[in-house]
């Protein structure tokens, strides 16, 4: 129950994040790289004083920074900068997708094939996401914005799996932000000029980086070890369905009956793929 909920409550971290962005972005409060810059610097500083406040450090000269926080810089790079020609729904379908391939494809390299329930709860969930998610009308998908969320995904799916083997979740976490940081800048301002954020801007990016993307993914750091891969990968499925349920409550956005199937068949799925059925 415990591990449980701390699950839940990660997810509802990264699905609070995406709301918070979508609000400062759609607002005009700020632009997608001034965002991303300053949720990641938000994000070192509040963990790196969380860090030396128990008085520990920062390891930020371990081999394990190389996939930890280049991974990162990875996912918030391609993240940032694929929304600006991508729909937010297909987006959000092509990056856990590409998750969820990724996690599953290296699980079963590496000796852990996964089981035939937990790969038809996994085709379950990600069908209803696809139903919630897939635009309405004309579909156009940009290439260059299909490729850098593909490679958002990929860098995610590492931070997953990197993740599994840190020994201190706040420290390391912590780190991977500190490094992450000027590689994601330098990659963001090289490739924009445009720097718009508004005092609500810094706000929003703030919570979102010292709270929902710093403290969660420290919090996701601490799970992974007690997760499969697998059903790391599955359950983060929830998280678009998670964010839409949250825009419908706190930005007053509508409840389809789409929706309600669809977050049906995710949440489902994940039931499949994750519990365990005890024999009769």
């Amino acid at each position: 129950m415990r591990l449980f909920l701390l699950s839940a409550l990660t997810m509802c971290a990264f699905a609070a994040n995406s709301i918070l962005n979508r609000l400062a972005i759609e607002s005009g409060a700020a632009d997608p790289a001034g965002f991303a810059v300053m949720r990641v610097l938000a994000g070192a500083v509040v963990l790196a004083v969380l860090v030396f406040l128990r008085g520990g450090h920062l390891p930020l000269r371990y081999t394990r920074r190389i996939a930890g926080a280049g991974s990162l810089s990875l996912y918030m790079i391609g993240f940032s900068v694929a929304y600006l020609t991508l729909d937010a729904g297909l987006g959000a379908l092509i990056l856990f997708g590409v998750v969820q391939i990724t996690m599953f494809a290296v699980t079963s390299v590496t000796g852990t094939t996964p089981g035939t329930r937990q790969i038809a709860g996994a085709a379950i969930a990600l069908g209803g996401l696809a139903w919630v998610l897939w635009p309405s009308g004309e579909l156009r998908v940009d290439p260059v914005g299909a490729a850098l969320m593909t490679a958002a995904g990929v860098g995610w799916a590492i931070y997953s799996l990197v993740g599994r083997s840190e020994p201190d979740a706040l420290a390391g976490t912590a780190a991977n932000f500190v490094v992450a940081l000027p590689v994601t800048a330098l990659a963001l301002w090289s490739g924009s000029t445009d720097w718009h954020m508004t005092a609500n801007g810094y706000l929003l990016a703030a919570l979102s980086g010292g709270v929902t993307s710093g403290m969660g993914y420290a919090l996701w750091y601490r799970v992974l070890p007690q997760l499969a891969p697998t059903t790391a990968a599955v359950v983060q499925l929830s998280v678009p369905i998670i964010a839409i349920v949250g825009g419908v409550i706190l930005l007053g956005e509508t409840a389809s009956v789409r929706l309600i199937l669809g977050a049906t068949l995710v949440l489902g799925g994940i039931a499949l793929a994750v519990l365990k059925l005890k024999p009769r």
